[in-house]
């Protein structure tokens, strides 16, 4: 299974401004620049790489992480999951941070850690990502 992105740069590095496409849909025409990826903290003035590897990440750890709870008899009524992914300007990614907040009826502390850490390992994107430092703060809430 393969999945595409397309992206269409015009202009230098710093002074230039592209647009993301993606197969699905999700995203056409999304804007994205030098400012929006090394200067704008607020994040709005368009997406980035760095977001985009977070939301991905986010995800399938969410999604991985279900399939573990459900397995374990345990489904889970919701899983909030933030990524930070970190991008230090001239060394690179650094780390991933995944936050999950957890509402797993029936589940005990121990149990829902081990299972989240679990998925942390084998979520596709985390082996993807396994040149950075990969965080998990995982909590029932």
């Amino acid at each position: 299974m393969n999945r595409t992105a397309t992206a269409n740069w015009k202009g230098t590095l710093t002074e230039g401004a592209g647009t993301l496409d993606m197969q699905s849909g999700a995203f056409a025409g999304q804007p994205y620049s030098f400012k929006g990826r090394f200067q704008d903290e607020s994040g709005k003035s368009g997406t980035n790489p760095e977001e985009l590897i977070a939301a991905a990440h986010a995800g399938c750890f969410a999604m991985q992480l279900s399939h573990f709870l459900a397995e374990n008899g345990t489904p889970a009524e919701n899983l909030e999951v933030t990524a930070v992914v970190t991008l230090v300007p001239g060394t690179g990614i650094t780390g991933s941070a995944l936050r999950l907040v957890g509402k797993v009826p029936g589940i005990d502390a121990a149990t829902f850690e081990e299972l989240a850490a679990k998925a942390k390992a084998e979520c596709p994107v985390s082996k993807a990502l396994g040149a950075i430092d990969i965080s998990l703060d995982a909590k029932l809430g």
